[in-house]
């Protein structure tokens, strides 16, 4: 599968993600629901880690790969604190769109520190992103 079909599976799964997260943060903190649910993926993707052998590279591991993994580690958990107090104050169908800001805000930054190439189709694409987040959650 190419990654056009991971990045849609992604998609799918994320707001099924939105979606159970809503509801399981009902009746709990935020920080609390966070962490069971970081449990969760850390014991599903040591499993499938191990499952597939891939452990033993992590030997192999050089510190400059470690340090921006663990700093990805770092934000990510940053996101996810954010995202489940948003989904507890506020309707899954307005705080999801506008995380997803995410999307323009990687293009930005890929563009001024990866030196990856904007377009215009791309310019668009993120502009019509931020249009839509921004009249979803205003409106």
């Amino acid at each position: 599968m190419s990654w056009i079909g991971w990045a849609l599976l992604s998609a799918v799964f994320a707001a099924a993600t939105a979606l159970l997260a809503k509801v399981g943060v009902e009746h709990v903190d935020s920080n609390l629901a966070t962490a069971l649910r970081t449990s969760v993926v850390v014991v599903f993707a040591w499993g499938i880690a191990l499952a597939l052998g891939k452990h033993d590279e992590i030997r192999s591991l050089d510190r400059r790969t470690v340090l921006f993994l663990t700093l990805s580690g770092l934000a990510t958990g940053l996101s996810w604190l954010c995202y489940f107090r948003a989904l507890q104050l506020g309707p899954a169908s307005r705080v999801a769109p506008l995380d997803k800001l995410s999307v323009p805000l990687v293009m930005v930054f890929a563009w001024l520190l990866l030196g990856e190439k904007l377009n215009a189709a791309a310019l668009v694409g993120g502009a019509l992103i931020t249009a839509g987040a921004m009249v979803m959650v205003l409106s």
